[in-house]
């Protein structure tokens, strides 16, 4: 199903567009998000493994990000928080001996495919500086 892991780290790396040349605190960062600081260092985590951000700690430490907003494509946001975005399936399994339970779940594949595709190609398009922009 659709986690809100794209929403909170899409969340996270707009806020560090725009205060780009700052270390931001995790307490700062979830005040915006309004979730538990904890909830949020797992995501800068996930975000700092796949070099979108860099932390330091200390008194003065936080994160910030690793590249330019204009470096990162929001397909490359999606890609490491689901990979893709799934639309699930009937609970129970389908008939094999009806002519549509025998084949609903590879039209299903074909279709969750095509439009797992079509969003990538989307998100692709679009930066995080351009995402940003309006903020």
């Amino acid at each position: 199903m659709i986690s809100g892991k794209f929403a909170i780290s899409l969340h996270i790396l707009t806020l560090l567009t725009k205060f780009q040349h700052e270390y931001l605190s995790s307490d700062f960062i979830a005040s915006s998000l309004n979730l538990h600081p904890v909830l949020v260092r797992k995501e800068i985590i996930n975000l700092k493994n796949h070099q979108l951000v860099v932390s330091k700690e200390g008194k003065n430490g936080g994160t910030m990000l690793a590249k330019a907003p204009s470096q990162i494509n929001l397909d490359q946001v999606l890609k490491i928080t689901l990979e893709k975005v799934s639309f699930g399936y009937s609970k129970n399994r389908p008939n094999p001996n009806c002519p549509i339970g025998k084949k609903i779940n590879t039209q299903l594949d074909m279709l969750y495919t095509n439009l797992n595709n079509q969003i990538s190609s989307q998100l692709m398009t679009l930066t995080l500086e351009q995402f940003s922009k309006d903020f």
